[in-house]
């Protein structure tokens, strides 16, 4: 008999981007897959599968109520961080709890907790109106950042100078249809427009200890939007044994009410200390949890799998290396994609692999807030950070559209 624990996984993604994760985690976990489409790439890594939306929590929790001998249940979509409090809830296994998940779920919950207990953050106020946003702006000061309470990837997030700026980007934001949810109803944020150096931390916590596993430095681009261009996880990265910002990161959990399970914490450095941008309920996106494999060693996904089943995690380490990933866009709006490839030869050693979203006959645009814009992106693993850049900047030359 295979003795491994079972573990319940709600929904998975693009082969490209989480792949890795299922592989790592099926060496020590059988897999149980619940998704509303037929499992296809997954297939070799499960132990089982459910065909099932898992949008409504009590149905969701029925389903896994059906499954024989589940130990734990984890996702890494923003999507159903609070289906699955639901189900370890319901079934009595580890997790992070309802409330806590609901609290890093909504952003608006999240800055009330973290002010009632003090942690640094940037000012910030729920809006229904452009009205209100335009009498929030003045309250905190322009410029200001208008963003969705409950979206992911930066969709949505717009910055803005002024007034004129605000209720354009307003009007923008709330006319964004999102993928799968015809009903959904924006209930926008307009934020302090904090400025210095952001990173994202991914965190475990088991029994409400937290133990940083990476660290990725980000770049962001397009103006007025937030769209992530790279992230770089470097080894050696002296915040990833900084006291100061364990403990803040410490505070923060515990504000939100969050013990146990995988988190991906977004902060921006600033000149008056670090600020909470947001705490999601889940491992990064944006590969950020292979870049944590490459660099350090350190497998995030079986990290979310030991503390879903309430096992201490097993933490790797040691490779001293600096592996990033950046993010290709289109250079001008509405290019009609003819052709699209990497020149190979033009590759720095370094590219470890490189993907392409855009097919021929694609009409691509730079991004603009709603999601979309990238075309392909380029992984890179070296000795340095300035060797992983260089890499990366080979592949964005490299990088031929319609030549």
């Amino acid at each position: 008999m295979d003795h491994r624990p079972l573990v319940l996984v709600l929904r998975t993604g693009t082969q490209d981007a989480r792949e890795y994760l299922l592989r790592s985690m099926s060496t020590r976990y059988r897999l149980h897959l619940v998704s509303s489409l037929d499992p296809s790439w997954e297939r070799e890594y499960l132990d089982g599968w459910t065909i099932h939306d898992s949008r409504d929590p009590a149905q969701a929790l029925a389903v896994a109520a059906g499954i024989e001998g589940v130990s734990g249940v984890l996702t890494w979509d923003e999507a159903r961080v609070t289906q699955v409090a639901h189900i370890a809830d319901g079934l009595r296994l580890p997790g992070a709890g309802q409330q806590a998940a609901q609290w890093c779920r909504e952003k608006n919950l999240t800055r009330r907790a973290l002010d009632a207990a003090g942690v640094p953050q940037p000012r910030s106020v729920s809006v229904s109106g452009a009205d209100q946003a335009v009498a929030a702006a003045a309250t905190i000061g322009y410029p200001v950042v208008i963003k969705p309470n409950d979206l992911l990837a930066s969709m949505g997030v717009i910055r803005a100078a002024d007034e004129e700026e605000l209720r354009a980007a307003y009007t923008q934001l709330t006319g964004y249809k999102v993928g799968g949810l015809p009903d959904y109803v924006f209930r926008p944020l307009v934020e302090e427009c904090v400025t210095g150096e952001e990173i994202s931390v991914d965190s475990v916590l088991f029994e409400g200890e937290l133990t940083v596993l990476c660290v990725a430095r980000k770049t962001t681009g397009y103006p007025p939007y937030f769209a992530e261009v790279q992230h770089m996880v470097d080894s050696r990265d002296p915040l990833l044994a900084d006291a100061e910002l364990h403990a803040f990161l410490q505070a923060a959990h515990q504000a939100v009410g969050y013990s146990s399970g995988v988190t991906h914490t977004e902060i921006m450095l600033t000149a008056e200390g670090p600020k909470i941008i947001e705490i999601n309920g889940r491992l990064g996106s944006g590969l950020i949890p292979y870049l944590a494999l490459e660099a350090i060693g350190v497998d995030i996904g079986l990290a979310a799998c030991d503390t879903a089943c309430g096992v201490r995690p097993v933490l790797g380490g040691g490779l001293g290396r600096v592996a990033g990933i950046r993010f290709l866009h289109p250079e001008q709006p509405g290019t009609v994609v003819e052709s699209i490839r990497f020149d190979e030869a033009a590759l720095d050693p370094a590219v470890v692999s490189t993907f392409l979203y855009a097919r021929p006959g694609s009409v691509v645009s730079p991004p603009d807030g709603s999601g979309h814009g990238r075309i392909g992106y380029a992984v890179a693993v070296a000795g340095s950070a300035e060797e992983c850049q260089a890499a990366l900047d080979s592949a964005e030359a490299a990088l031929l559209i319609n030549k």
